[in-house]
């Protein structure tokens, strides 16, 4: 299993958010019984995109280019963790603390995860797999874009980068 050095050379340095989702980590584990997922079995909906997300990277195998890492962005360090074997899952809210930026590293690193995380319960169904689109190319930009991403205009097949929008009311 993966540990806490593995999750620093991950990110590059240790830091207070990154023992945060060190922690988060180790609770899913334990109250999932999580394994490193190879394929989209443990799923993290994250509502941040800060340091801790390195460390669910590494120590549960939650990644965007495997499509079982998702961000649902509120600004709250919460994360809801899904088991799709056995169906279980929770939502964990990092707990206030009155600590400085400088001293969360120590703080988080010697409190225990049941300490700093309200469990409770997701309110996101657990999302599909992802899925494979085809792909396209653009007839504007000519770059190649997925099929969810293309817009027929003209009779041409646009990006969302070329695609302009037609709304009346956001003049």
């Amino acid at each position: 299993m993966k540990n806490w050095n593995d999750c620093v050379a991950f990110h590059g340095h240790e830091c207070g958010g990154l023992t945060i989702g060190y922690k988060a980590a180790l609770y899913a584990i334990d109250l999932l019984k999580l394994n490193f997922s190879d394929d989209e079995q443990v799923v993290c909906i994250a509502e941040n995109d800060a340091c801790g997300l390195d460390a669910i990277q590494v120590m549960l195998g939650c990644s965007v280019g495997k499509g079982n890492l998702l961000f649902h962005m509120r600004g709250k360090s919460a994360y809801s963790f899904y088991n799709r074997k056995t169906g279980k899952s929770f939502r964990l809210v990092l707990k206030p603390a009155q600590v400085s930026r400088e001293e969360s590293f120590a703080y988080y690193q010697a409190c225990a995860p049941e300490e700093m995380f309200e469990v409770k319960e997701t309110t996101i169904r657990l999302p599909e797999k992802a899925r494979l689109f085809d792909s396209y190319v653009c007839d504007c930009c000519g770059e190649t874009t997925g099929a969810n991403w293309i817009r027929l205009a003209g009779g041409k097949k646009l990006c969302l980068d070329c695609y302009e929008s037609y709304d009346r009311f956001d003049v």
